[in-house]
């Protein structure tokens, strides 16, 4: 009976001896299948990388100042002509528009007939002052031989001096009448309007036969932009524009060619804040170095790229495996039994990149993910 009972005591220590072996297989195979797992799929190398800083910024691409001009009428009056459309090229000096000038005109030629009058004037005068003057010189001639009086010498003296002043004060008429026909002449040609710079009609804000009348400001008749002295302005975020300096180089994408980068350079920094959304941006003004014409136009949406500074031979893993993890940073190391915490210092972004200045070094293997259950923490965590 004793026997027996022995028997079974052995055997089920036996039992239970094969199912903790079995266990403890099981445990290990399963650990090591899913150490492969994650190693094939959720990791990677650390590894040295160029790294470049770069500020990402939107805006648009603005006429550069002087590139756009309103240009309107310094005089009220009926549109007689107008000779220009949108989309159409003008040349600096070119008539856009004229003014009905009739009575411009008339103005002109009677200020031109009361300056050749008062120039006539002046003509008599001169020729008044001389005869004047050889009066009296012949008086004074006279009185040293006793042939005439004192009072004749005074008489031609008081004429002389006449004269003299009456010839001074036609020539005052002659230089308020020319004032008076230039002044004349600069209305009319402001009945001529003319493309102060050469661009592209952009609007036009008034027909042929119109009526304007011209106050404080003058009425716009048409907009000019010239299309070939575009530049970029973009809204740098107040975090970033303290990296931003002039001389930078730049790379800017617009939604109408998506596919195609435009190369250009920091040109100016406005110091006035912009707030769009309760955000505070600085307008950066992008110079475009790249051929464009044709290509970019005014209010085109662009997506900038500021290219701060490069930095060679980085260690560097995906940003995808630095957590914060405790106010952290902290990476998980694949190891033979599983994965250990790491934490790191880091330093430079560059895309799907970061750059690890502590902690790691070249060739260790990272996991991407935060490992699940098999997780055992590193003692410098």
């Amino acid at each position: 009976m004793k026997k027996q009972k022995k028997n079974k005591l052995f055997m089920v220590l036996t039992l239970l001896l094969c199912l903790v072996t079995a266990a403890a297989i099981w445990w290990a195979f399963s650990h090591n299948g899913e150490a492969r797992k994650v190693s094939e799929s959720q990791t990677a190398t650390v590894v040295r990388r160029d790294f470049s800083s770069f500020v990402l910024a939107t805006g648009a691409v603005k006429p550069q100042v002087g590139a756009k001009v309103r240009v309107g009428a310094r005089i009220s009056g009926k549109v007689e002509h107008l000779y220009t459309n949108i989309g159409d090229y003008v040349k600096r000096g070119q008539v856009i528009a004229e003014l009905e000038k009739t009575d411009l005109e008339a103005a002109v030629a009677k200020a031109r007939a009361e300056a050749k009058v008062a120039a006539a004037r002046v003509a008599d005068a001169k020729s008044r002052e001389k005869l004047a003057k050889l009066e009296y010189q012949r008086q004074q001639n006279l009185i040293k031989k006793d042939l005439t009086s004192q009072q004749a010498v005074d008489k031609a003296l008081k004429e002389k001096e006449s004269a003299h002043a009456g010839l001074n004060l036609t020539r005052k008429q002659l230089d308020a009448a020319r004032a008076f026909l230039k002044e004349t002449e600069v209305k009319l040609s402001y009945a001529t309007i003319t493309a102060p710079i050469s661009g592209v009609i952009a609007s036009v804000a008034t027909q042929q036969g119109e009526t304007v009348a011209a106050g404080l400001n003058a009425p716009t008749f048409v907009t000019i932009i010239d299309l070939e002295r575009l530049q970029v302005d973009a809204y740098v975020d107040e975090v970033d524009i303290g990296k931003v300096k002039k001389g930078q180089k730049c790379i800017f994408t617009v939604d109408a060619f998506p596919d195609r980068e435009f190369s250009g350079k920091v040109a100016a920094i406005y110091p006035n804040a912009v707030i769009q959304e309760n955000v505070v941006n600085y307008d950066v003004v992008v110079e475009i170095t790249a051929p464009y014409k044709g290509l970019l136009r005014p209010e085109m949406t662009t997506s900038v790229t500021i290219t701060l500074e490069k930095r060679k031979h980085m260690l560097a893993v995906p940003v995808k495996a630095v957590k914060r993890e405790h106010g952290r940073n902290i990476v998980y190391l694949l190891a033979e039994t599983g994965s250990e915490s790491r934490r790191v210092k880091i330093g430079w972004k560059d895309g799907q990149w970061i750059e690890i200045t502590a902690g790691l070094k070249e060739g260790q293997t990272v996991m991407l993910e935060k490992p699940g259950s098999n997780y055992r923490g590193n003692k410098n965590d």
